[in-house]
């Protein structure tokens, strides 16, 4: 294909999720079943999160918008790959990867600043329990949404614009949606300081956000050891235990991709941990906030009750 077809807009060929025909069709099935799971659970927190006034909280408020962030992420990759498994071709149109790479990098860099937003949001929950209602206003939570989504949105829109107004020496995309690292490598000259730049942006939002959400932790610890109350104690530990589990699971997946050698690493792997982090975290975050929430549960009682008397 010559240089001028690829940086049209022509068809860019991504890798497929497993090699071997006779698991395409299971895959289908269970990348199905995971979205449609992710597109009720999401649906159903924000929902919930907007209907129930008890819901209307800063913890919730950050919920919701983890929830938006979640089916965003796992809309922009997973539709298109399902619609490839069905049509048997693993293809992308030129504009479409432009696409989905700015809202992949949109969503996935929010993500990371919205979990340092709950991080202090639990912070200021334990450390300042009588100041929270003033502390965390409407405006400072606005705030504390807002700037992550302009940020990661010129960030997404940089990085994509650098990379599709260069020149293409390949059509075949070594993943199987187009993320940014994978597609700067397909550039004919400046693909390799365009992958630094990107690799250089990763390694500034997670560590600005890991450190975040670890400072606020430990505030949260030393907090925790200064209640004389055991009943305090757990209930300070059971505020944070779900979120803190989504930061464990979210961080641990990312560091298990980048911070391990890449001569350990294998394309099967990185498949595997790109399908884990796109599609079943987005999955198991509301799952994680909703099993073991008495708010959530009560909610959707509330919501529920109030919908069937309507209707009858």
């Amino acid at each position: 294909m010559s240089q001028h077809n690829l940086t049209g807009p022509a068809d860019l060929i991504l890798s497929m999720v497993s090699s071997l025909p006779e698991l395409q069709i299971p895959l289908f099935w269970v990348f199905l079943v995971i979205y449609a799971c992710t597109l009720v659970g999401n649906l159903g927190m924000i929902i919930l999160t907007t209907l129930d006034a008890h819901l209307h909280t800063a913890m919730y408020f950050f919920i919701r918008h983890l929830a938006y962030i979640d089916l965003g992420d796992a809309t922009v990759i997973y539709p298109k790959m399902l619609v490839n498994f069905v049509m048997r071709q693993n293809t992308i149109s030129y504009h479409a990867c432009a696409t989905q790479m700015v809202f992949f990098v949109t969503f996935i860099i929010s993500e990371l600043f919205i979990l340092s937003a709950m991080a202090y949001d639990r912070y200021v929950a334990i450390c300042n329990p009588l100041l929270y209602n003033v502390i965390m206003s409407q405006t400072r939570c606005r705030v504390l949404v807002g700037v992550p989504y302009l940020y990661s949105n010129f960030i997404a829109l940089l990085v994509t614009i650098k990379t599709f107004i260069s020149t293409f020496c390949s059509s075949h995309i070594s993943h199987f949606y187009c993320d940014d690292v994978p597609v700067s490598l397909m550039l004919c000259s400046n693909g390799r300081d365009i992958a630094l730049m990107i690799n250089l942006f990763s390694a500034v939002n997670v560590t600005s956000s890991l450190l975040v959400v670890l400072f606020s932790y430990l505030m949260i610890l030393i907090a925790i050891c200064r209640m004389r109350s055991a009943e305090g104690r757990k209930k300070a530990f059971s505020t944070c235990a779900s979120h803190l589990t989504v930061v464990v699971v979210f961080y641990g997946t990312l560091f298990f991709m980048y911070v391990q050698p890449k001569s350990a690493q294998s394309s099967d792997i990185d498949k595997l941990s790109s399908v884990f982090y796109t599609l079943v975290i987005p999955m198991l975050n509301p799952l994680i906030y909703s099993v073991r929430n008495k708010e959530v549960k009560n909610a959707f009682y509330r919501v529920f009750r109030k919908k069937f008397k309507v209707c009858s």
